[in-house]
C-alpha cells in the first residue's frame, strides 16, 4: 500500500508557474511509475504526465507539452511537476498516481494508487 500527498496547488495567473509535489509514503524508484492527472470541474479525469521508474521514460499530453515537467527524486520518494506559461485551461484538481509496474501509460484505470489531489486555479 502507498500513501500519495500532493502538495503545491493554489492560485496563479495566466503566465505563471507552479511546481506541484507527491510525496509517497514509501519507496517507489524500483517499483511504480508515477503519473500526475487532472480534473477540471464538470469534466472527467485527464492525463496530463508520467515517468517511468528510473526517470528515463517520460510522456505528456499534447495539450501540456513543452509547458509542463515531470520530474522525481527517488532518494526522497517524491515526485513533482513543473508547470510552466499557464492557462487558464489548466484549472483543475491535480492528482498523483502510481502504478506498481515498468511501463508508462496513460490510462487512469491502470493506476494502483492516488493522492488526495491538490487546487490549480488560473485566472487569465
Amino acid at each position: 500500500q502507498v500513501q500519495l500527498v500532493e502538495s503545491g496547488g493554489g492560485l496563479a495567473q495566466a503566465g505563471d508557474s507552479l511546481r506541484l509535489s507527491c510525496a509517497a509514503s514509501t519507496r517507489t524508484s524500483s517499483t511504480y511509475v508515477m503519473g500526475w492527472f487532472r480534473q477540471a470541474p464538470g469534466k472527467e479525469r485527464e492525463f496530463v504526465a508520467a515517468i517511468s521508474r528510473s526517470a528515463g521514460t517520460t510522456d505528456y499530453a499534447d495539450s501540456v507539452k513543452g509547458r509542463f515537467t515531470i520530474s522525481r527524486d527517488n532518494a526522497k520518494n517524491t515526485v513533482y511537476l513543473r508547470m510552466n506559461s499557464l492557462k487558464p485551461e489548466d484549472t483543475g484538481v491535480y492528482y498523483c498516481a502510481a502504478r506498481e509496474s515498468w511501463a508508462v501509460l496513460r490510462y487512469a484505470y491502470r493506476y494502483d494508487y492516488w493522492g488526495q489531489g491538490t487546487q490549480v486555479t488560473v485566472s487569465s
